[in-house]
C-alpha cells in the first residue's frame, strides 16, 4: 500500500496500487481522478491514511494545474501544485500518476513540503519554489531531506522539441534530456542542489509509473486511477 523513503524521519508514504476496493480499471487502491465511483475513492483514502495511523479530518490536497504555485497548507482542498506547513497535525497530499512527487522534510526546524512535479511544475521549479516557502517558515536548505517518489521514466517520456526548447530556455543542462526524451529526475535534482539542497540529503526511488504496482495515465492512455505521496510531522 505505502512505500517509504529512508531519508524522511516522520510520517510520509508513496502509495502504489495495491490494498483498496475499487474495480478494474481502477484497481484497487485509487485515491483519485473523476472517472471512478466517489464514494469508492473516499473509501480508499480513509483505509489509506488508516494504514498509517492517520485520520482524513487533518487532510490537506490540491486541485493539481500544473503550475508552479506553492500554498500554505490548510485543511481542505486549495489549488496549486506544492503544499508546505511548520503545523505538526497536518497532512499533505499530492496526487500523481505519471508527474514526480516529491517530499521535503526539515527535521530540525519542524516544516514539510510536497510537491507535483510534471514538466510543466519542473521546468517552471516549483522544487525551488517549494524550498523558499518552507525557508520563510523556518527551514534552512541544508537541513532539508528530500525524497522523490515514483514517476515516469525517461525512456518512457517522449515529447516534442517544443518541450525540449522550453526546458533550454529555462537553463537546464543538456543531460536532463537525450533526443526527445526528458528525464525529470534530473531535472528536478539539477533545481533541488542549485537551491541548497545537498547531495546526501536527496533520495530517488527510481520506479517508473509504467511498472505494474503503479498507476499511468500516459501507459493507459488516461483510463487509470491516481496515487498519493503524504507527508505528515504526528
Amino acid at each position: 500500500m505505502w512505500l517509504s523513503a529512508p531519508n524522511i524521519d516522520c510520517i510520509h508514504g508513496f502509495s502504489n496500487r495495491h490494498g483498496g476496493i475499487s474495480v478494474s480499471p481502477f484497481d484497487s487502491l485509487n485515491l483519485g481522478g473523476s472517472e471512478d465511483e466517489p464514494i469508492k475513492i473516499a473509501t480508499n483514502r480513509k483505509l489509506a491514511l488508516k494504514n498509517l495511523n492517520l485520520s482524513i479530518d487533518k487532510l490537506c490536497n490540491l486541485k493539481q494545474i500544473h503550475s508552479n504555485k506553492v500554498c500554505i497548507a490548510k485543511i481542505g482542498q486549495q489549488e496549486g501544485d506544492a503544499l508546505v506547513t511548520n503545523e505538526k497535525n497536518l497532512i499533505l497530499a499530492i496526487s500523481i500518476a505519471d508527474c514526480y512527487p516529491i517530499l521535503f522534510h526539515d527535521k530540525v526546524n519542524n516544516v514539510i513540503g510536497a510537491a507535483h512535479a510534471g514538466w510543466r511544475g519542473t521546468v517552471s521549479k516549483i522544487a525551488e519554489n517549494t524550498i523558499n516557502e518552507m525557508i520563510k517558515l523556518g527551514a534552512q536548505a541544508e537541513n532539508i531531506k528530500v525524497a522523490i517518489g515514483q514517476g515516469i521514466s525517461q525512456d518512457k517520456f517522449e515529447v516534442g522539441n517544443e518541450v525540449i526548447e522550453q526546458f533550454e530556455k529555462a537553463g537546464f543542462p543538456s543531460y536532463c534530456w537525450k533526443e526527445n526524451k526528458i528525464n525529470l529526475i534530473a531535472c528536478n535534482k539539477f533545481v533541488l542542489f542549485q537551491n541548497g539542497i545537498l547531495e546526501q540529503n536527496c533520495w530517488t526511488m527510481n520506479s517508473c509509473t509504467f511498472e505494474n504496482d503503479f498507476f499511468s495515465y500516459r501507459r493507459d492512455k488516461g483510463k487509470t486511477g491516481r496515487m498519493w505521496a503524504m507527508i505528515n510531522m504526528g
